[in-house]
């Protein structure tokens, strides 16, 4: 190939690569004008001090993070972390079931049964939650099942139990389809084998199941508790705001106390709370892979003895 040639053929390469950065630019401006921007300016916030009326004063202060020690913000994190752990767990384990449920069923059932997961959630977040007010409402089905029994006037509204089944109906799907997706990869041969070896149900699940499954339930995990810190309308409607979660203090800061530096602050602390979460949940993926591997391998081994 001669010089000439040589350059050409450089020419033609470096084309596309200047074409696709330049198509590179809108999602890159995007990125920076809805999510780098509006971050440090929430951080810049967090740091600033208040006017008399709760606006942006210049000035740099640690006195907003140190606030959050009083136990009227401190009561509404703990409270927010429990509850959000609380929904991880529950939506983790009906999560675990149903999906084990999908998965068993022959392939040609199983796209409906996830259909029949997902309709409900084809209405609008807001009407599903003020559906719930009628059912666990003093007129609503549950009351009337129990009226026949001569107990009246039994309503679940407002109250802690209420947020909790509000919780699990919204978040259950964001944990049933990873777990889903990880067990339908599960090769049917490791179960048998297993099986075959005189592994019990609960030896099946904790050894092979349960294992190779983990990237799916640590991912449903995260998509489930993630959401559930950051939510505000389900316990202002289902428990009457009387526990609020760290979404209903971040809106009540800027809505009804308009304290922007108190409200930018416990945005933060919600930040840093999610991606230490999202970390742990990387590290837990990354040695679960070695166990999997590890888990074939032995396996597989078995079953070729």
């Amino acid at each position: 190939m001669t010089a000439t040639t040589r350059a050409i053929h450089l020419g033609r390469q470096e084309k596309p690569k200047r074409g696709s950065l330049l198509l590179l630019i809108p999602g890159i401006a995007s990125v920076v004008l809805l999510g780098v921007l509006p971050l440090f300016i929430v951080a810049r916030n967090s740091f600033a001090v208040a006017d008399d009326y709760g606006g942006i004063t210049d000035g740099l202060t640690f006195e907003n993070y140190a606030k959050l020690l009083d136990p009227v913000y401190s009561k509404t994190l703990l409270f927010s972390l429990g509850l959000g752990l609380l929904n991880t767990v529950v939506c983790l384990v009906i999560g675990y079931l149903t999906s084990y449920y999908i998965v068993s069923r022959p392939t040609n059932r199983q796209g409906f049964l996830l259909l029949l997961v997902i309709i409900p959630f084809w209405t609008d977040f807001l009407v599903r939650t003020f559906a719930w007010i009628t059912i666990l409402g003093s007129g609503g089905p549950i009351a009337g099942i129990l009226g026949i029994f001569g107990i009246a006037g039994f309503s679940v509204i407002p109250s802690n139990l209420a947020v909790v089944l509000g919780l699990l109906y919204s978040f259950l799907p964001t944990a049933i389809f990873p777990i889903y997706a990880s067990m339908r990869s599960i090769d049917p041969s490791l179960k048998e084998a297993a099986t075959d070896l005189g592994a019990s149900w609960w030896g099946v699940h904790r050894r092979v199941i349960l294992p190779l499954s983990s990237p799916g339930i640590l991912g449903a995990a995260l998509l489930t508790f993630i959401p559930t810190m950051g939510v505000f309308v389900i316990p202002v409607l289902l428990g009457g705001g009387k526990d609020p979660l760290v979404g209903n203090l971040i809106v009540t800061l800027y809505t009804e106390f308009r304290n922007q530096p108190m409200g930018a602050a416990v945005s933060m602390v919600l930040l840093v709370l999610m991606l230490a979460s999202m970390a742990l949940v990387g590290l837990a993926l990354k040695r679960s892979s070695t166990k999997r591997s590890s888990t074939k391998r032995a396996t597989t081994k078995k079953t070729e003895a």
